[in-house]
């Protein structure tokens, strides 16, 4: 009988295919369902119980969500591959000080606007803002995952070192702490199909009795060979002479 599938929400830039992988393998029975949601939607998502969790960035309001950190990701600058901040390793907030840097309206750092000169307005997604760097127009800050996502051949990025981080976590409603959530946190942590937690563990079948006839033991001995077999088994005298 096929379990009901486990829906995950996952916003741009986490890739949970490896997690993905490794359910299908364990619970081939209950189907996992991916629900690609935008990173300003996946709150809603999880208390609009449209998934049972949801891999989503830091910070949300917690109130009757739980959140496990999973991990914080590298932010960097996105820029024209021709520009002078390809000729370094990596970048600081100062450095763009006079650039335009783009702000689009998903912006998933935990800011008040970046660095650099403000645009003269906001693109609408990641990807518009990426096109306008494409186009000279100006920079771009975001977590090193989206800015793989929207990679593009005339395009590069860098490290920038004091820029806020963006901090992924798998999240679900506190009250619908369920097996299937409970297996999937097992999957991301690394824990085994044996680990019982989370789930009652099946109890061992008793031992069945050996029906099969014993054999009726042997009696011990009650002595040693020499005592079985008296002089027979010690050593012989020389026969006496004949006077």
């Amino acid at each position: 009988m096929t379990a009901p599938p486990f829906r995950l929400g996952y916003v741009p830039g986490v890739i949970p295919g490896k997690w993905v992988r490794t359910w299908n393998d364990r619970f081939p029975e209950a189907p996992l369902t991916l629900v690609q949601v935008p990173a300003a939607d996946a709150e809603a998502l999880i208390r609009d119980r449209a998934a049972d969790a949801a891999l989503l960035r830091l910070p949300i309001d917690r109130t009757g969500l739980h959140a496990i950190p999973l991990y914080t990701e590298t932010t960097v600058v996105v820029f024209p591959k021709d520009h002078l901040l390809a000729a370094t390793d990596e970048a600081s907030t100062e450095d763009l000080t006079d650039s335009v840097v783009l702000h689009p309206l998903d912006d998933t750092l935990d800011w008040d606007r970046p660095p650099g000169e403000e645009a003269f307005e906001r693109p609408a997604t990641t990807g518009d803002a990426i096109e306008l760097v494409a186009a000279g127009v100006g920079l771009l800050v975001v977590p090193q995952s989206l800015a793989r996502l929207h990679h593009r051949k005339d395009l590069t990025y860098r490290p920038l070192t004091d820029a806020p981080e963006s901090r992924v976590a798998l999240s679900w409603p506190e009250d619908e702490t369920t097996d299937a959530v409970e297996e999937f946190i097992g999957i991301i942590r690394g824990r085994t199909g044996n680990s019982t937690r989370g789930r009652t563990p099946t109890p061992p079948e008793p031992k069945r009795p050996d029906s099969t006839p014993r054999k009726p033991a042997k009696p011990k001995p009650t002595g040693t060979a020499k005592h079985r077999g008296g002089n027979q088994a010690g050593k012989r005298g020389k026969p006496r002479k004949r006077s």
